[in-house]
């Protein structure tokens, strides 16, 4: 009977100690490994590729105060210039980029080395970006991606390229969502962002993670943890349980969202 009681309350501990065990968040490292399957396994620290936007004064307007004012005219048909990259490249572009079609009243029309162009894509190394919406200024370059190859995966062309695309039109990093509410760890973030490959400082960082739009400038819909505007947010930088991975396809509200900003 006593053995009974003692195998009881052995069998309890080691239950608590793996409750406790499966809660533990390890301390974040530039290396670390997402285990979890819905994170995806290519959700890492280390290789997290992000992009900039940019407005067209490069960050001196109050944040917020982009998307009403820098949407196209409804119907607009908005001639892209490609400027550089392989042909392999640039028809990737086009076809990932032209998704937006599908939901928005706006057509691109592409073109190649055509400077009178209001969007100007060029293919130089030092990251991905975008101006936001029609705010653009007169010359170089307005969108950039910096990692895309010949033999960049699908997945990767459509999450970048439709993201771009997607600042393009107007539309701001889902992360800055008016209401959103992400439990972030602010000392883990920021020690992430200093380091390679990206060297911020805790201001850009505050600009480009944790500053959010306003709600009475910015067109917005309920956030959307799945939309393609989404960070991926490793469970590494937040606290308790929370992370959003490589989000590469438009999602449900992405399309109702956009369809509502340039309806047909």
């Amino acid at each position: 009977m006593k053995f009974l009681k003692l195998n009881k309350a052995l069998i309890a501990a080691l239950a608590l100690t793996t409750v406790l065990y499966s809660c533990k968040k390890e301390k974040p490292t530039e290396t670390a490994d997402l285990q979890k399957p819905e994170a995806m396994s290519v959700n890492k620290l280390s290789e997290i590729k992000i992009c900039t936007e940019r407005t067209f004064d490069d960050g001196t307007t109050p944040r917020g105060a982009v998307i009403k004012s820098s949407k196209w005219t409804n119907g607009s048909t908005i001639k892209v210039s490609l400027n550089g990259g392989t042909a392999v490249v640039r028809a990737k572009v086009i076809q990932f980029a032209k998704q937006w079609e599908q939901y928005a009243n706006i057509k691109f029309n592409f073109v190649t080395n055509d400077n009178t162009a209001k969007i100007r894509v060029t293919f130089d190394s030092g990251g991905s970006w975008s101006y936001i919406g029609k705010s653009t200024p007169a010359s170089g370059a307005t969108m950039n991606y910096g990692w895309l190859t010949d033999t960049t995966d699908d997945s990767e062309y459509s999450r970048v390229v439709i993201h771009e695309f997607g600042h393009a039109l107007g539309m701001i990093h889902e992360h800055q969502h008016p209401l959103v509410s992400i439990p972030w760890d602010k000392p883990a973030v920021y020690a992430y962002y200093a380091a390679a490959p990206n060297y911020w400082d805790q201001a850009t960082t505050d600009n480009n993670i944790f500053a959010k739009y306003s709600t009475t400038q910015t067109n917005y819909s309920a956030y959307d943890k799945n939309s393609i505007m989404h960070y991926s947010v490793p469970n590494e930088l937040t606290i308790g349980d929370y992370e959003v991975g490589w989000n590469t396809v438009l999602s449900p509200t992405d399309k109702t969202f956009i369809a509502s900003v340039y309806p047909f």
